[in-house]
């Protein structure tokens, strides 16, 4: 299966081959303020199956644990479309939502849920962790 991510203007793309190997929720506040909702949806590839193309810039986020997340955003429209995990080197996250596609699987796991707003809703059968 071949899947492509963009952000908002198309400059920035992900082409993906397959299925993730990880889709999960995550609640903590940075991810929250990064997209601007409650929390973050991501799915995990193996970076051998995945394509970019188009210009981005680069923003590094040092986590609680101290590893560090390089988010890959269009300079032209802001969107991100991909990052890196410094602790998972052989995969490339890609926000859900930069598909668009409403038959995108759902997230298997939640995180943070500490930070996790009362009202949102985990799919069922996620598993919880910290």
């Amino acid at each position: 299966m071949l899947r492509t991510a963009q952000c908002s203007c198309g400059q920035l793309r992900a082409e993906v081959q397959g299925e993730p190997v990880r889709v999960s929720m995550c609640h903590c506040r940075a991810c929250q303020r990064r997209t601007g909702s409650t929390y973050g949806a991501q799915a995990r590839f193996a970076r051998e199956h995945v394509s970019i193309t188009g210009r981005s810039t680069e923003f590094v986020r040092v986590a609680d644990s101290g590893n560090r997340a390089r988010f890959h955003f269009c300079p032209q429209c802001g969107a991100t479309v991909h990052y890196s995990l410094e602790q998972f080197p052989d995969v490339i996250a890609i926000p859900v939502g930069a598909f668009a596609d409403p038959t995108f699987p759902p997230p298997r796991f939640s995180v943070y849920a500490e930070c996790m707003h009362a009202w949102v809703a985990t799919p069922a059968g996620a598993e919880h962790q910290q």
